[in-house]
């Protein structure tokens, strides 16, 4: 269980570092901080690695997640959106490999936003907690040797939101739910979203769609999907191999409550991309992010759809804590 020692270790004597780092916005452009949780503990960031032989290392045996943490410098706080329901879907998601995280939903949520205190970052973040096997052997059973980890990087914009982005359905397919679930957000699964994102870039695209193993539309490579036909927001069903995302959820929320537009669960076609009034990714990481074309096919006017931006906008507004009724989506981590 948690060490209440490690959570009331000391803040790191550079405490405005985080005001410095990664100043390139990407998924790629994200600075390491000084400290982790590893092994049952918060240590430099340089001490946190794992052995060539670790079982996760060597076959993909782990389960993680990745939470946002938005900066308000009005309030001089960092959110952390949505935290329980991402370590809650961690925790559940464990059961798929048969993993124990060795700890409760409340102090992973605990050490995640430890972690961040300890690196004292003044910019927007994103968080990742990882239950691996741990075991120190070839073969790939599972075992009981387990551990968490959790570690924060400064993050800055997946996609820039104010772009529409060109992509194109991947020769690939989405992983199916009997081989290894895309629910799962199991470590080893997301090889299949590196042959996709790689494909797509590689053809001149900005990034990939997946379709599933009966050739209807699941997501894209690491962000779930809306189009918009009509008067609706369609997305695919949870038993498309999706991701059960939990920024999806908040998209239908604020789509209804805030927008007042209705939204379809149903499966979509390859070609309904090619109709579509609109068409957007939206993904923890990426937030919501406008398509402009797909298979070289122009999608509305080519930039971010009308219905895309006033959902951007809702969103920001919801995780930087300026929309009251959805504070309840926030954790404070400085005065929390």
């Amino acid at each position: 269980m948690t060490d209440e020692k490690t959570l009331e270790m000391e803040a790191p004597p550079d405490a405005d570092r985080g005001t410095e780092m990664a100043k390139d916005d990407g998924p790629d452009a994200g600075t390491t901080a000084d400290y982790a949780y590893f092994e049952g503990r918060v240590v430099p960031f340089e001490e946190a690695k794992v052995h060539i032989l670790t079982h996760t290392f060597n076959y993909g045996t782990g389960v993680f997640e990745g939470i946002r943490g938005y900066w308000d410098a009005e309030r001089d706080e960092m959110y952390l959106v949505r935290l329980s329901d991402h370590v809650e879907r961690l925790v559940t998601n464990c059961r798929i490999l048969m993993m124990d995280p060795g700890h409760s939903v409340s102090d992973i949520c605990e050490i995640c936003k430890d972690v961040v205190r300890q690196n004292q970052f003044r910019q927007d973040v994103y968080v990742r907690p990882i239950v691996y096997c741990s075991a120190l052997r070839v073969g790939p059973g599972m075992n009981e040797e387990q551990q968490l980890a959790v570690y924060n990087i400064a993050m800055g914009h997946y996609h820039d939101p104010s772009h529409a982005i060109d992509v194109m359905v991947s020769t690939w397919r989405r992983t199916d739910d009997n081989a290894i679930p895309a629910r799962g957000k199991i470590n080893g699964a997301y090889v299949n979203s590196s042959l996709a994102i790689t494909e797509a870039k590689r053809a001149g695209f900005d990034d990939a769609i997946f379709l599933n193993q009966n050739g209807n539309v699941s997501e894209g490579s690491v962000m779930n999907l809306y189009i918009k036909r009509g008067d609706a927001l369609i997305t695919p069903p949870v038993t498309a191999n999706i991701l059960e995302g939990i920024t999806r959820a908040d998209v239908m929320t604020l789509a209804r409550d805030e927008i007042g537009i209705d939204v379809v669960e149903r499966s979509i076609d390859r070609t309904e991309l090619y109709h579509a009034d609109e068409v957007f990714f939206c993904g923890t990481g990426a937030k919501i992010v406008g398509v402009g074309s797909v298979d070289r096919r122009q999608i509305g006017e080519g930039g971010v759809g009308p219905v895309t931006a006033k959902l951007q906008k809702v969103y920001d507004d919801v995780v930087h804590g300026r929309n009251d009724r959805y504070r309840h989506w926030l954790s404070p981590v400085y005065k929390g």
